[in-house]
């Protein structure tokens, strides 16, 4: 008998089944509702070892999104990896600068080659997002190339949102890739309180609308208040989970601030 023509009979019996389980549960076996979810990812790693040592001891699922044209990606990669967090491709585009930069003059097969290279030089690579690229998010032929060629290798694609005007998570939407886009700058405003201020608008939009996407970076300020206060996430109701659960947890659908019914503008 072929796989297909046992596996429908099975799945129908299974459906029946649940239904049945369903119809005669008591009222009272609601799940609780979900804690709202945070994930957090450290950008422009790679240029200091001090400071990337601070964010590998966060005591939770940090991503790392690390420069490819600095010093130490590579073995800050390596440490990531086998630290069980999860590695990202900080890929630069213009207006940044640097051999690996995007920028909309480049012909495709030197963006192909600029990625191929990124990802060489920063190995363990779960995903990408943008290191600036304000100037290339915007490039509607580009991003859908990028887009489809993560879909090949595997890749999940988070939108910075360099750029109001950006359609990188659109693009990554149209093809199904596994993406996100970033909801809080903890840091544009280094200063101690502004950085203090934004993780509270962070979570309270995570209680808003049920999860949080934040993008931070290794100044002293930032690193000092994650150290602090991570840590107390719990003890306010927020659940600190990892950009792959993140991933599930939206289904790749855009957040309110983003789009409109779940679809990217």
């Amino acid at each position: 008998m072929s796989v297909r023509r046992w596996v429908a009979p099975l799945l129908l019996c299974g459906a029946l089944i649940g239904q049945a389980l369903a119809n005669e549960a008591p009222p009272d076996t609601a799940q609780p509702a979900r804690m709202p979810r945070l994930a957090l990812v450290i950008d422009d790693l790679g240029q200091n070892p001090a400071r990337d040592r601070r964010v590998l001891a966060l005591p939770g699922p940090v991503a790392l999104a690390i420069l490819p044209d600095t010093r130490h990606a590579a073995a800050l990669a390596e440490q990531a990896h086998r630290a069980g967090k999860t590695v990202m491709l900080h890929m630069p585009m213009a207006p940044a600068g640097g051999r690996f930069a995007w920028h909309p003059q480049l012909a495709h097969d030197e963006l192909e080659r600029r990625l191929d290279a990124a990802l060489a030089a920063v190995p363990h690579v779960s995903g990408v997002n943008n290191h600036m690229g304000s100037a290339m998010t915007e490039q509607p032929q580009a991003m859908a190339w990028l887009m489809g060629e993560l879909q090949r290798r595997h890749l999940f694609f988070l939108d910075s949102r360099t750029s109001p005007r950006t359609v990188a998570a659109a693009s990554a939407q149209r093809v199904a890739l596994a993406s996100l886009s970033r909801d809080v700058f903890l840091d544009n405003d280094p200063s101690p309180a502004a950085v203090a201020e934004r993780l509270r608008a962070a979570i309270a939009l995570a209680r808003k609308q049920g999860s949080v996407v934040v993008i931070g970076h290794p100044h002293d300020s930032t690193l000092a208040l994650l150290e602090r206060e991570l840590p107390r996430l719990a003890e306010q109701g927020i659940e600190w989970i990892g950009i792959d659960q993140m991933i599930a947890t939206r289904g790749n659908r855009a957040m309110a601030a983003h789009g409109k019914g779940g679809m990217y503008r």
